[in-house]
């Protein structure tokens, strides 16, 4: 039977759909590995508020605080995201999860113990290696449990985790130290004496091994339109990740494509976690704030509107897909980062804090839209058995620009361009509007590759749907 083949701004219809779990288990799925991101940035997020007290405890330079900040985490997204990227293409997902959730709440209550630069900085590098399995198995398991059509949504909500995790690590983390310093440090039995921001990491690590528990509960779903597959003991077909040749091989037939959409990614990342962790420090700097009066606010405005912009992203979105095609989400994307612009400079440059928190409030929603726009982004580029690897070269890319340079780069223009840390709100100025439009370039030049691209491959799958085949080799319900 012929297949029609959509163009870039044509209406993509509603297909018949594949044999999905039922919406509600589909549901309960994206809560826990929501919850599970959630944690994840709590772990990371509770440092922006805890700059002060460890560079007068340990000593430090804010180039070596943003080192703990960023570019730990990035070092180990580097050494184990791809392959961990691969096993999330044929293995249990959810145990893989599971296992990332247990390693990274441990690593981040060790950051608790701690009584050096070097023993901290080693387990904020572990709490980043735990954390690099999340995101490609949470990506790759909505894909499986809701249709193409009406994925956008769920992989939005999980993607709030972002907002709520590190709008939560601010007011809890704030509420926490406002205890914390006036109870002073805590004796602990066989450990000894711990300051305040230690304690904090111990409050905020241990109860993550819960969402660990839960997360080995799952089940692991079929995989939808698997492209390639191998023949079990029982004669049943079993998925099987594609050959590294393969993928390698299908990377550099649209290289421009991908290479495109990973750096418009990849700098928005720069800008928005150089913004998150140091956000905080340019009150208490500029504006005289406390470190709970600004953990409070600036932890509402992300749970706010930083949730509301992940949402907004997701549905509008998927609206935009049915109506426009695959250039939907890219539209969206442009007119984001061009209405962005006179936001930063609102909010670094207004004299009175009060006032600056109104421009900040629209410089959280407006871009938190591409955190509901780009997992569908790189969904719609590569075939079900590509997700892992996919996401993790995005978040490779993602971790390495954006938490390797975007709170050190911030960093080394108040140390060594300004001269001056009270000149923090102008190092934030120059690299997140720097950034975007950076990320603006990449994304016009990848704009038409990527509109081929998923047009071919929406045609090789109407061509080649078959269905869905069991994972590892289990009997999956």
């Amino acid at each position: 039977m012929a297949s029609k083949t959509y163009g870039a701004d044509e209406a993509i219809p509603i297909a018949a759909e594949e044999s999905y779990p039922s919406a509600a288990y589909g549901w309960f799925v994206v809560f826990v590995l929501t919850v599970a991101y959630v944690f994840s940035f709590l772990d990371r997020q509770i440092l922006s508020l805890l700059v002060e007290p460890m560079k007068r405890d340990l000593a430090l330079s804010d180039t070596q605080i943003s080192l703990l900040q960023g570019l730990a985490f990035a070092l180990c997204n580097v050494l184990v995201g791809l392959p961990l990227g691969r096993l999330v293409d044929s293995k249990r997902r959810t145990w893989l999860v599971a296992g990332g959730i247990g390693f990274w709440s441990l690593a981040t209550a060790g950051c608790g113990l701690v009584r050096s630069y070097g023993a901290l900085l080693a387990l904020r590098m572990g709490v980043g290696a735990g954390e690099a399995v999340l995101t490609p198995a949470a990506n790759s398991l909505i894909g499986d449990h809701f249709p193409p059509h009406k994925v956008g949504l769920p992989l939005a909500v999980y993607s709030i985790g972002i907002y709520i995790g590190g709008g939560l690590a601010l007011v809890i983390g704030a509420t926490i130290i406002a205890g914390t310093l006036k109870s002073g440090p805590t004796l602990l039995p066989l450990i000894g004496e711990i300051r305040p921001w230690q304690t904090v990491f111990l409050i905020i690590g241990l109860p993550g091994l819960l969402v660990a528990l839960v997360a080995l509960c799952l089940r692991e779903p079929r995989r939808t339109g698997a492209v390639h597959s191998v023949t079990a003991a029982d004669g049943s077909q079993v998925a099987a990740a594609l050959p590294l040749r393969d993928v390698l091989a299908y990377l550099r037939a649209n290289k421009r494509a991908f290479l495109a959409i990973n750096l418009f990614m990849g700098f928005s990342a720069v800008a928005g976690y150089g913004v998150a962790a140091w956000v905080p420090t340019m009150f208490i700097r500029r504006h005289g704030w406390s470190a709970v009066e600004i953990g409070h606010i600036y932890g509402v405005l992300l749970l706010t509107f930083g949730t509301a912009g992940v949402l907004c992203g997701g549905w509008l979105g998927d609206v935009m897909t049915r109506r426009r095609g695959a250039s939907g989400r890219l539209r969206a994307a442009v007119w984001v980062k061009l209405a962005t612009i006179p936001l930063i400079f609102g909010y670094t440059l207004l004299p009175n804090g009060s006032w600056a928190l109104v421009p900040l409030a629209g410089a959280v929603f407006l871009p938190t839209f591409l955190n509901g726009l780009s997992p569908a982004i790189i969904q719609q580029m590569v075939p079900n058995q590509m997700r892992g690897t996919a996401i993790s070269i995005s978040l490779l890319v993602i971790n390495l620009l954006g938490l390797g340079l975007g709170p050190t780069l911030i960093a080394l223009m108040t140390d060594r361009v300004f001269h001056d840390p009270a000149m923090i709100h102008l190092a934030i100025l120059a690299v997140s509007v720097a950034m975007l439009l950076l990320s603006l370039t990449c994304l016009l030049i990848g704009y038409r590759p990527y509109l081929a691209l998923v047009e071919r491959l929406g045609h090789a799958r109407l061509a080649s749907a078959g269905p869905p085949v069991a994972v590892d080799g289990a009997a999956v319900p």
